[in-house]
């Protein structure tokens, strides 16, 4: 039996985990891995790990002291760190890998958005012309919109901040997705939203994305970046078909 490292954290990794579990019994299993920023405990079929491996060398060390045989990073498409050291570790421990990649996004005609290069662009871009924000890039990206002066933020994020975030003025909407487009109207509606920031993650269309075309809002889109080299497929069905061939 092959063992498979479904590195996840996405719904597409839920998706592959599940479908392992029900079409290949006996013949793979897989373990998924999570980085653990959340308080939520992975719903996954099958086995799991969270938290970090230790860079580069230690996910190395992981794939042989458990016997992986192949590799799935399904990450999160702006999960850079996390792709670049599936990609070296599994050159390094010799196992084949795949990237299960989402396909970018296409918006409606007559949309209003703009693809920015990074955080740092979108934030110049929303301190030209946004008053009221709805902001839902994560928490880890705020630091980059910390410096503009008479926006005001809906900061949405998975679980509560710990700390005061380091923007001048905000308000925390929690919430795990997905949401319903009506959902997310009402939310922009009550809070006065005039822009959209978001990144450009790839997939199924979100009903935030909706909800602000129907409300002719902005949208500031930032940019994915480039995909680590290597095996790709596009969705569950043709990563569960790479993976047969590899059994």
């Amino acid at each position: 039996m092959k063992r498979l490292l479904i590195l996840g954290g996405t719904a597409e990794a839920r998706a592959l985990a599940a479908a392992i579990a029900e079409t290949l019994p006996g013949r793979a299993e897989a373990v998924t891995s999570w980085a653990g920023r959340t308080g939520r405990a992975p719903d996954v079929a099958g086995a799991t790990r969270v938290g970090g491996f230790g860079g580069g060398a230690g996910m190395v060390d992981y794939i042989k002291s458990e016997g992986i045989d192949i590799v799935i990073d399904a990450t999160h498409t702006f999960a850079e760190t996390i792709s670049d050291h599936a990609h070296d570790a599994a050159l390094i421990a010799e196992v084949p890998r795949l990237c299960l990649m989402r396909p970018p996004w296409r918006l409606p005609p007559g949309s209003r958005w703009v693809e920015v290069a990074d955080l740092e662009a979108a934030a110049e871009a929303v301190g030209k012309f946004a008053k009221r924000v709805f902001l839902t890039s994560g928490r880890q990206t705020l630091e980059a919109f910390a410096g503009i002066k008479d926006v005001w933020f809906l900061v949405r994020l998975i679980d509560p901040p710990a700390e005061p975030l380091a923007l001048a003025a905000y308000e925390v909407a929690t919430g795990r997705p997905p949401f319903t487009i009506e959902h997310e109207k009402a939310l922009m509606a009550e809070h006065n939203i005039d822009t959209l920031v978001s990144k450009s993650s790839g997939g199924p269309l979100p009903a935030k994305i909706t909800a602000a075309v129907e409300l002719g809002l902005p949208i500031v889109l930032i940019a994915p970046p480039p995909p680590v080299p290597g095996t790709r497929a596009d969705s569950v069905a043709t990563a569960l078909e790479w993976i047969e061939l590899q059994l």
